[in-house]
Protein backbone atom coordinates (compact mmCIF):
# COMPACT_ATOMS: atom_id res chain seq x y z
CA UNK A 1 0.00 0.00 0.00
CA UNK A 2 1.06 3.63 -1.28
CA UNK A 3 -0.15 6.49 1.31
CA UNK A 4 0.67 10.11 0.16
CA UNK A 5 -1.38 12.98 -0.28
CA UNK A 6 0.48 14.68 -3.14
CA UNK A 7 -1.10 13.25 -6.00
CA UNK A 8 1.91 12.91 -8.56
CA UNK A 9 4.78 11.87 -5.75
CA UNK A 10 1.81 8.82 -5.22
CA UNK A 11 1.43 8.05 -8.94
CA UNK A 12 5.29 7.97 -9.23
CA UNK A 13 5.24 5.32 -6.07
CA UNK A 14 2.70 3.34 -7.64
CA UNK A 15 4.47 3.13 -10.58
CA UNK A 16 7.72 1.96 -8.21
CA UNK A 17 5.52 -0.35 -6.61
CA UNK A 18 4.63 -2.11 -9.76
CA UNK A 19 8.22 -1.97 -10.76
CA UNK A 20 9.00 -4.19 -7.81
CA UNK A 21 6.23 -6.73 -8.78
CA UNK A 22 3.48 -5.71 -6.71
CA UNK A 23 -0.01 -4.76 -6.58
CA UNK A 24 -0.11 -1.44 -5.21
CA UNK A 25 -3.21 -0.31 -3.35
CA UNK A 26 -2.83 3.76 -2.86
CA UNK A 27 -4.52 6.05 -0.09
CA UNK A 28 -4.35 9.39 0.05
CA UNK A 29 -3.58 9.87 3.54
CA UNK A 30 -3.21 7.78 7.19
CA UNK A 31 -7.26 7.34 8.09
CA UNK A 32 -7.64 6.10 4.27
CA UNK A 33 -5.14 3.84 4.72
CA UNK A 34 -6.24 2.65 8.08
CA UNK A 35 -9.61 1.66 6.83
CA UNK A 36 -8.19 -0.26 3.75
CA UNK A 37 -5.88 -2.32 5.91
CA UNK A 38 -9.05 -2.62 8.13
CA UNK A 39 -10.76 -4.09 5.06
CA UNK A 40 -8.49 -6.36 3.61
CA UNK A 41 -5.94 -8.89 4.74
CA UNK A 42 -3.49 -8.82 1.58
CA UNK A 43 -1.34 -6.31 2.53
CA UNK A 44 2.40 -7.00 3.17
CA UNK A 45 3.92 -3.69 2.86
CA UNK A 46 3.18 -0.10 3.72
CA UNK A 47 4.89 2.47 1.79
CA UNK A 48 4.17 5.76 3.36
CA UNK A 49 5.42 9.99 3.08
CA UNK A 50 5.76 11.16 6.54
CA UNK A 51 4.11 14.49 6.47
CA UNK A 52 0.13 14.19 5.68
CA UNK A 53 -3.21 16.08 6.49
CA UNK A 54 -5.90 13.94 8.21
CA UNK A 55 -5.51 12.71 12.00
CA UNK A 56 -1.96 11.06 12.18
CA UNK A 57 1.14 11.25 9.80
CA UNK A 58 3.23 8.54 8.36
CA UNK A 59 5.05 7.74 11.77
CA UNK A 60 1.89 7.75 13.48
CA UNK A 61 0.28 5.16 10.48
CA UNK A 62 3.66 3.03 10.92
CA UNK A 63 3.15 2.86 14.68
CA UNK A 64 -0.40 2.31 14.40
CA UNK A 65 0.65 -0.78 11.61
CA UNK A 66 3.26 -2.04 14.00
CA UNK A 67 0.38 -2.46 16.94
CA UNK A 68 -2.50 -3.49 15.25
CA UNK A 69 -0.51 -5.47 12.32
CA UNK A 70 3.02 -6.65 13.21
CA UNK A 71 3.36 -8.67 10.05
CA UNK A 72 3.29 -5.48 7.57
CA UNK A 73 6.67 -3.82 6.91
CA UNK A 74 7.46 -0.56 6.88
CA UNK A 75 8.77 1.81 4.34
CA UNK A 76 8.70 5.32 5.47
CA UNK A 77 9.76 8.42 2.76
CA UNK A 78 10.23 12.04 4.14
CA UNK A 79 11.82 15.33 2.99
CA UNK A 80 12.68 15.89 6.55
CA UNK A 81 14.97 14.19 9.05
CA UNK A 82 13.58 11.78 10.82
CA UNK A 83 15.63 10.39 13.84
CA UNK A 84 15.55 6.39 13.69
CA UNK A 85 13.98 6.91 17.38
CA UNK A 86 10.89 7.94 16.13
CA UNK A 87 10.02 5.16 14.10
CA UNK A 88 8.86 1.34 15.07
CA UNK A 89 11.13 -1.34 15.07
CA UNK A 90 12.15 -2.89 11.66
CA UNK A 91 10.95 0.16 9.79
CA UNK A 92 12.99 1.28 6.81
CA UNK A 93 13.39 4.84 5.83
CA UNK A 94 14.37 6.68 2.79
CA UNK A 95 15.36 10.48 2.42
CA UNK A 96 13.68 12.56 -0.59
CA UNK A 97 14.60 12.58 -2.95
CA UNK A 98 14.95 9.04 -2.73
CA UNK A 99 16.47 6.68 -5.51
CA UNK A 100 14.43 4.81 -7.31
CA UNK A 101 16.35 1.59 -7.54
CA UNK A 102 17.02 1.69 -3.56
CA UNK A 103 13.10 1.98 -3.01
CA UNK A 104 12.15 -0.99 -5.99
CA UNK A 105 14.59 -3.22 -4.02
CA UNK A 106 13.64 -2.72 -0.87
CA UNK A 107 10.26 -3.49 -1.52
CA UNK A 108 11.21 -6.84 -2.90
CA UNK A 109 12.97 -7.35 0.13
CA UNK A 110 10.61 -6.28 2.43
CA UNK A 111 7.28 -8.26 0.42
CA UNK A 112 9.25 -11.57 0.15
Amino acid sequence: MVVEDEPMLLLMANDLVEDAGLHPLLAGNADEAIRILEARQDVCVVFTDVRMPGSMDGVGLAEAVRERWPPIRLLIVSGHLVKGSELPDGARFFHKPYPSEAIISALRELAA
